[in-house]
């Protein structure tokens, strides 16, 4: 799916070590941590497939590309530290996240020192579209945080709130990066709107199916502990819809249980999402929002990079972890 753009994500990863490096030991320790930690990269690549299917040609020796590939995954990296802290996650992919290695404390400054060299960054590829499709996306993005957190153990968040928490939050950033394809390439607006409403309906699948493996998926392969959603308070659409579409009696327990949090009520809540179809309907939603980003990409020409991007919308909805 990536081929395309292996060569530029390898040089993505050697930039983000350059650029990661400080005189403040702390700050090494934790930036190496994180990039040990792997990640998929989804969101540089998706910028770079756009790049491709949008008819970015850079001159030889340019980086600007790669250059905000990085930015785009230091601005994400940057928002999942603040979330482990606000979350009290114990673990990330697989391993201990950096507030329970490091502490809390230590965890939000280098996230600000993330989000800071981002910024950085953007201003070094000296373009005032580029800088302001990115500043918008992060203050969109820490609005939708806030917005999660008010909706923190209220089992009165509906479907329209919560799709809006996901498109602030998550599909927010994966706008940004297909967006910034067209950016560059100074690709007609047809061109460039079709790449961000493929990244805003790509990334909303791609939460979508997060919140779905939450109660299906098999905790070594996600990352993370089954019912991690529910433990924290959060109303996501798998509950959602067990609420409005159980007996009373499921609706109340599923109820309950976002409002105290935790996983003492885990198996019941388990067996409502099932027993009502939750997860098939949360997955359907998913897969309506795929054939919306494939079918937004209709202004685009033919390509290797395009059909790449074609799987990436049809991998956002399969995917396992």
């Amino acid at each position: 799916m990536l081929d395309p753009v292996a060569a530029d994500l390898e040089a993505v990863d050697a930039l983000i070590r350059r650029r990661l490096d400080s005189d403040v030991l702390l700050v090494r320790q934790i930036a190496e941590y994180i990039v040990a930690g792997g990640g998929k990269r989804l969101r540089p690549a998706l910028l770079l497939l756009a790049c491709g299917a949008a008819g970015f040609r850079e001159k030889p020796g340019g980086e600007v590309r790669l250059q905000l590939a990085a930015v785009v995954e230091f601005i994400h990296t940057a928002t999942l530290l603040h979330d482990d802290v606000v979350d009290e996650s114990p673990m990330r992919r697989g391993r201990r996240t950096a507030n329970t290695a490091f502490g809390n404390a230590a965890a939000v400054l280098v996230g600000d020192f993330l989000y800071s060299r981002a910024f950085q960054m953007m201003v070094e590829a000296d373009n005032m579209r580029v800088m302001q499709v990115l500043a918008e996306a992060t203050n969109t993005i820490a609005g939708g945080e806030v917005l999660q957190l008010m909706g923190s153990h209220d089992p009165d968040v509906d479907e329209a709130r919560y799709l809006e928490v996901i498109r602030r939050k998550t599909a927010k950033l994966f706008e940004a990066a297909a967006r910034l394809g067209g950016v560059l390439a100074l690709a007609p607006d047809a061109v460039e709107q079709g790449l961000a409403q493929y990244g805003t309906r790509v990334g909303t699948a791609f939460q979508l199916i997060d919140d779905v493996l939450d109660y299906s998926g098999d905790a070594q392969t996600i990352g993370k502990s089954l019912g991690d959603d529910l433990a924290e308070g959060k109303p996501t659409l798998p509950l959602i819809h067990a609420m409005r579409a159980g007996s009373p009696a499921q609706a109340a327990l599923v109820r309950g249980a976002i409002v105290e949090g935790g996983r003492e009520d885990f198996a019941g809540v388990l067996a409502a999402i099932r027993d009502c179809g939750a997860l098939d309907y949360a997955s359907a939603c998913a897969r309506r929002e795929a054939e919306a980003a494939r079918a937004a990409l209709g202004p685009l020409p033919d390509s290797d990079f395009k059909r790449s991007l074609l799987e990436l919308a049809s991998f956002s909805v399969t995917r396992k972890s």
